[in-house]
């Protein structure tokens, strides 16, 4: 899950790592720093999420060395939906969010498909626990289309401390009702000074 504000962006994801009803593992980190301003949460299957996290990894590596900074997050952006899409033929079982700070300081988020489509949203969420968690954002954190001409911001109007408590809410809801939702979620939320983490747990059932 990812929610972007107008000067803060957070992104949640789950622990939880199993497939059918056995649990592989109760502490495996889903979100992939990309850069200071940017993060990618991915859903799906592992080996394919460990490989695209180590490729990001590779090519945000090579691009600090070769312009002398770090990657903003619309290029990240860019960077996942054109590696998405050069695999689009075998494609990397992976739903992935890319969430960050733009050059303004704004929140961003961008959600895509498996093979690279994506498009800057308010807010979204991936994975199991998704028909669950996306209601409750749509209905609490409405923001404008991002069709709309002239443009208008996709960021909530809601404060930090009511987007923290609006996720926390949303993953223990959803770890109640999903099997795959559970043990504990991380919960990342970006600023203009940096980047904090807090972890919360949920259900061990």
């Amino acid at each position: 899950m990812a929610v972007a504000g107008e000067d803060f962006c957070i992104v949640a994801a789950t622990t939880r790592v199993s497939t059918g009803y056995s649990i592989l593992t109760r502490s495996q980190t889903m979100v992939h720093k990309a850069s200071s301003r940017c993060l990618v949460a991915s859903a799906g299957f592992q080996a394919d999420r460990v490989a695209l996290h180590k490729l990001l990894t590779v090519r945000c590596s090579s691009y600090k060395q070769d312009h002398g900074r770090e990657i903003s997050c619309p290029a990240v952006a860019q960077m996942l939906s054109n590696t998405l899409y050069n695999r689009r033929f075998f494609p990397l079982y992976t739903f992935n969010l890319c969430a960050g700070l733009d050059k303004e300081g704004k929140g961003a988020v961008y959600t895509y498909d498996a093979i690279g489509s994506h498009e800057r949203v308010g807010f979204s969420c991936q994975g199991s626990g998704k028909d669950l968690m996306q209601p409750v954002l749509d209905n609490q954190l409405a923001s404008a289309s991002p069709l709309l001409w002239p443009p208008v911001s996709t960021a909530t109007k809601l404060t930090r401390a009511e987007c923290l408590e609006l996720v926390r809410s949303a993953f223990a809801s959803a770890a109640e009702r999903d099997i795959y939702t559970g043990d504990a979620v991380q919960i990342f939320t970006m600023t203009r000074d940096g980047l904090t983490e807090e972890t919360m747990q949920l259900r061990r059932d």
